[in-house]
């Protein structure tokens, strides 16, 4: 069936990063881990790649694409915003906001398995 790359970026302080990317990389690493065992039967290659942001890259935080394209784009309703991030402001010294997903009336700081699941099979246009 092919191929499908999981990229996820989020920032990085001399190896530390935030509590909601700590807890999206969590999420994330899991369900990376679940897919392959259930799509390899089917022909699909999972390729995980994680991108380490400097400050400058901040709005970046905490994005995860599905073969280049955002999760927020795979889910029907959903869309990208921010919120300020206490943790990044404590790793940056300066106030700093984090990428959020919006999805049916709740705002995700930390990226649940469940979306990240929704998008890779939708990605996948299973």
């Amino acid at each position: 069936m092919g191929e499908l790359t999981i990229e996820w970026r989020h920032y990085d302080k001399d190896g530390a990063t935030c509590e909601r990317c700590s807890a999206t990389g969590q999420s994330l690493k899991e369900v990376v881990a679940a897919l392959r065992e259930e799509l390899a039967p089917r022909g699909v290659r999972i390729v995980f790649t994680e991108t380490r942001l400097t400050e400058e890259q901040l709005p970046e935080s905490n994005l995860i694409l599905f073969n280049g394209t955002p999760l927020e784009e795979l889910l029907a309703g959903a869309k990208a915003s921010e919120s300020t991030c206490p943790s990044c402001s404590c790793l940056a010294g300066t106030e700093t906001s984090c990428r959020t997903v919006e999805l049916e009336g709740t705002t995700h700081e930390e990226i649940p398995a469940d979306l990240i699941r929704r998008a890779a099979y939708r990605a996948l246009g299973l």
